[in-house]
């Protein structure tokens, strides 16, 4: 995984569209945690009931398999953007200049292709269980509560669509600094060293303390 990452900004378009759509990630994140956080509290208040009223929470199960593509994947095109994802940073540190760029592109790409391939077989999923001729326009529900099942199959292709204009933004500027010979590409994580990431900590510590 990614130690810490920057992502750098100057006035050119590729980065105005990374400022544009970061807004739009961090409100999905959010929503992601909140939905982890009231997991959690519906937990807490299921088991409380089961133990001292002996009544857990009706219909926690489909509680759960409702909230959980919202917690899984709602904010991972945000976590794309500050190069958080799992990868091979033993292997990638190791490139420098021109090479670096290519591989990231060659990788930025492929992921591309899978993302389309994704979003469009989760959309028809969605498709399939979304009916307007049908109660709560779904053609399936949970078993105890009775909860549509289309907005959590919504929550997929939503976020895959979001991650993949964020990796065509950053396939964009992979090819840029390929192209231009860029140290440093705008609107892509760039993996900080050991001695960038201290100096960043000591940063935020000397503001904390101010």
């Amino acid at each position: 995984m990614a130690g810490s990452a920057t992502v750098l900004s100057d006035s050119s378009v590729l980065s105005r569209l990374d400022r544009l759509l970061l807004p739009l990630e961090r409100i999905m994140a959010i929503c992601s945690g909140l939905a982890a956080f009231s997991l959690m509290f519906l937990a807490a208040w299921s088991v409380t009931g089961r133990k001292f009223f002996a009544s857990p929470l009706p219909g926690y199960v489909d509680i759960i398999m409702s909230l959980m593509p919202l917690i899984a994947i709602f904010g991972i095109s945000y976590v794309q953007r500050e190069g958080g994802h799992i990868r091979m940073d033993i292997l990638v540190g190791a490139l420098k200049g021109r090479i670096l760029w290519f591989v990231e592109l060659l990788t930025v790409l492929l992921i591309i292709v899978l993302m389309i391939g994704l979003v469009w077989g989760s959309w028809s999923h969605f498709d399939r269980s979304f009916d307007c001729a049908r109660p709560l326009c779904s053609r399936d529900s949970t078993i105890d509560l009775s909860l549509p099942l289309w907005p959590s199959k919504l929550v997929v292709p939503v976020a895959l669509a979001v991650l993949t204009a964020r990796l065509i933004l950053q396939a964009a500027a992979y090819a840029r600094a390929l192209v231009l010979g860029l140290d440093t590409p705008v609107a892509v994580p760039l993996v900080q060293s050991i001695e960038a990431q201290a100096m960043a900590e000591a940063k935020q510590l000397e503001g904390g303390g101010q």
